[in-house]
């Protein structure tokens, strides 16, 4: 699972906007230039399978989705936060400019406790 999340550049792009409050599918497909629809529902589907996002339909015309934090989604958030610190850390002692992609920088500004 972890492999899959990391290791999947639009996984990590998905996750950030998803904790900046940009949880539905069109929005998320607008912010994120190169990012095809189906890879999108592949990404969130995987998510969502994995307990990281919760999917919320509502019964609107038209359909409204949004995905939101699970409480392990948070607890999983939380560990990347701190990678990408120690990450910083280390560039830092190297003198090395981080390269972290800055919709990944920091996720947990907008996670709802």
């Amino acid at each position: 699972m972890v492999e899959y999340i990391v290791g999947c550049k639009w996984s990590m792009q998905i996750l950030s906007l998803i904790c900046h409050g940009i949880d539905r599918p069109g929005a998320i497909t607008r912010s994120i230039d190169g990012l095809t629809t189906k890879v999108q529902n592949d990404c969130l589907s995987k998510m969502v399978n994995f307990g990281i996002l919760e999917k919320f339909s509502y019964p609107e015309v038209p359909p409204r989705v949004e995905y939101k934090l699970t409480s392990f989604g948070r607890r999983f958030i939380a560990i990347l936060d701190t990678i990408a610190e120690l990450q910083r850390e280390i560039d830092a002692n190297r003198g090395i400019i981080t390269s972290i992609h800055p919709t990944v920088s920091k996720f947990s500004v907008e996670i709802e406790k």
